[in-house]
């Protein structure tokens, strides 16, 4: 009578509870069919001590690194870590027939006591419905899995630009006291863009458990129109490894600029070297004279090629590197992911220098006038 009475059990359980709808991200795919990174915002079950590990098994992910850099985690964090809550997970997402769903994971294979409803409910924490599942895998009875067998949970997720803008879309599970305006603001974004993303007619319809499409605004890049990653995109709070793992990419808060440098602790056997003529990738110049006082040179990413040989690729720009009020930012602290991580920022010491004697060199000619 046990077995019998738990089955009962849950599924007086889920009547009673409220039946979440399913989240149905828009995703217009212009060909026949559409891929990207999305981010999934998972939230660990509270009780239950869950790491990096944890994480990365449950999502089927490819690498521990990808992990760390989605949460801007050091890369010497170890896999038994504990997972940061909620922890965002990096997946590639296809867009076909006006939605989006992540591309074959994450999967999950059925254990004794399953239903579909507690695998979507407990095991991936509200962020996609037993209905959703049941269609994916063609179930007709929800509550009749068999032990062993093999699900696909298609999470929703979306590639589409947002006001014409590329972006990294996050699938977010609304908690408990939440508001739309406060999502917004936690994410960068506007209340009338959460909305009209997610088909809402005010911001009182939010409900706790709810799944979000939340657009978060990605850093521009110099990265070239034929290079393999030419797609590459990074939000803030986060950076990516691309070209093999050479090129660590995080996004600055500050100018909305990817910010690029050479992944520290790989050899020059692995990786080529990023050079533009004698600058080094993720390195500026600054011009010392006082016609141009604040110009600057940049070595900039571009991308990487792998069509004869594996090859990174570089650009170098000339831009402005004085703020409005025309002083130097050379001893401005920096906010990208990448830089913050212990990789070569690109004002040294000698560049500080610099800004330091253009400043004396202004004040000079103020007071001479």
């Amino acid at each position: 009578m046990a077995p019998l009475s738990l089955s009962l059990f849950l599924l007086l359980a889920a009547a009673l509870s409220p039946s979440p709808t399913a989240a149905r991200f828009t995703c217009n795919a212009r060909a026949r069919a559409t891929t990207c990174q999305a981010l999934i915002s998972y939230t660990p079950p509270p009780n239950a001590t869950t790491t990096l590990g944890d994480v990365r098994a449950l999502f089927q992910l490819r690498s521990h690194r990808a992990l760390l850099a989605a949460n801007a985690l050091p890369l010497s964090t170890p896999q038994t870590a504990p997972a940061p809550s909620p922890v965002r997970v990096r997946l590639p997402c296809l867009c076909s027939a006006g939605a989006g769903a992540t591309f074959q994971r994450p999967t999950y294979k059925v254990r004794a006591g399953d239903t579909l409803d507690s695998v979507a409910r407990a095991v991936f924490a509200g962020l996609v419905t037993y209905r959703d599942i049941a269609a994916a895998n063609n179930v007709s009875d929800p509550n009749r899995v068999a032990v062993g067998q093999e699900l696909w949970v298609p999470l929703p997720c979306s590639c589409d630009p947002v006001g014409g803008v590329g972006v990294v879309h996050l699938t977010y599970v609304v908690p408990a006291g939440s508001s739309v305006a406060g999502i917004a603001e936690a994410y960068g974004t506007t209340e009338e863009t959460i909305l009209a993303l997610n088909r809402m007619p005010d911001a009182k319809s939010l409900l706790a458990g709810q799944v979000l499409d939340v657009p978060l605004r990605a850093c521009s890049s110099a990265i070239s129109n034929t290079a393999i990653d030419r797609n590459l995109r990074v939000p803030n709070a986060s950076y990516i490894l691309t070209a093999n793992n050479c090129i660590m990419c995080g996004c600055s808060s500050n100018t909305w600029q990817l910010d690029c440098q050479p992944t520290q602790g790989l050899t020059s056997s692995i990786c080529p070297v990023a050079k533009c003529g004698d600058l080094f990738l993720g390195n500026t110049s600054v011009t010392t004279s006082l016609a141009s006082p604040c110009e600057g040179t940049a070595c900039l990413y571009a991308g990487y090629t792998n069509t004869t040989s594996f090859a990174i690729l570089t650009n170098l720009t000339t831009s402005s590197m004085c703020d409005a009020a025309g002083l130097s930012p050379a001893a401005q602290p920096s906010h990208s992911s990448a830089s913050g991580l212990g990789l070569p920022t690109p004002w040294r010491w000698s560049e500080l220098v610099v800004g330091i004697h253009i400043v004396l060199l202004c004040l000079g000619f103020l007071h001479r006038d």
